[in-house]
Order: structure tokens, then sequence, then C-alpha cells
């Protein structure tokens, strides 16, 4: 008997960006560590948020998020590149906070934008979330990772080299 895997605010946002990177990542495939982009992302949690008190705040031992302020959840990304799967990681920490009677909205700061976007958790937002849990767990529970698709910000994900190391090039062949 297999345990059901957790799902985390991570988990949802690879499921928006990538299926397969969400695949290979909850398979203990884990890039993450060479990756110049991922190490950026640290050394911009760690210097994030400097005035407030609750950071990395781990909740029931299942998600952790970068901050609390006042009435609001606050995460911390690099750029709005992503800024699709950055918002379904926040509504799911939204959710989930939901769901133990914490009522918070959510702010994501870009720092190269200088910019900061307010996400809110509507009825209609839940029921993505809901949707998207469903969709990581269709995906984890297939037995080999989803085909490559490739898309313009595979170039800067730390699964490139992995995802793409069979290909030949033209010259090659």
């Amino acid at each position: 008997m297999q345990l059901m895997q957790t799902v985390g605010g991570v988990d949802l946002a690879y499921y928006v960006l990538c299926k397969r990177k969400l695949w290979l990542y909850k398979k203990g495939i884990g890039m993450e560590e060479e990756s110049d982009r991922v190490m950026q992302g640290k050394v911009l949690h760690e210097t994030s948020y400097t005035r407030l008190e609750k950071k990395e705040i781990l909740i029931d031992g299942a998600f952790k998020i970068d901050a609390l302020d006042g009435e609001y959840v606050r995460e911390v990304k690099i750029s709005s590149k992503m800024m699709e799967s950055d918002k379904m990681q926040m509504l799911f920490y939204l959710y989930q906070l939901a769901l133990r009677g914490i009522d918070k909205k959510g702010l994501i700061s870009y720092t190269k934008e200088k910019k900061t976007v307010e996400i809110v958790l509507t009825n209609e937002k839940q029921q993505e979330v809901k949707q998207a849990i469903a969709g990581v767990y269709q995906v984890i529970d297939e037995l080999s990772p989803p085909k490559v698709v490739k898309v313009p910000y595979c170039k800067s994900c730390a699964y490139f080299g992995f995802c793409y190391a069979r290909e030949v090039d033209e010259d090659d062949a």
C-alpha cells in the first residue's frame, strides 16, 4: 500500500509551470541544488522582510510561507515571469489557512520589477486550487514523467539539462 504524498505550495506552482518538473521533483529527482536561479531565490528569501518577526513559518508541518504581515501572507519572488504559477502557490497557502479558520490575503512581491500583486481567495479561486491539487495527484501517480513540453522558461529551469540531455544538435545528426 502506497501512502499518499503531501502536496505543498511549490507542487502547485510546478503543476501550473511544468507537469514534468512536478513529477521529477515529487519523485525525488532534485536538480535545484545546482541551480543559480534557485540560489538567488534563497538569498532573496533570507534578506527579505527583515522588519518582520514572523518569517519562514511552517504551518502544521505541511507547508511553509515566507512571512505574515498583518492581514497578509507575503511571498517574495525574483521576477514576475512565472506569475501564474506564483499566484497558484499563494492561493494554495490562502486556501490551506482558510481550512484552518485563518482568513488572510496574499501579497507577492517581485523584486526586479519593484511591484507587488495582491491575491484574494474567492470561492472561484478555491475551486481552482482544489482542481489543481487533484491534478497534482494525477501527475505524481503516473508511472513515467510527462513528455517534455518546450516553453520559453525551459532554459532557466534547474531541470533543463535533464529534460534535454538526449537532444542531438542538427550538426551532429
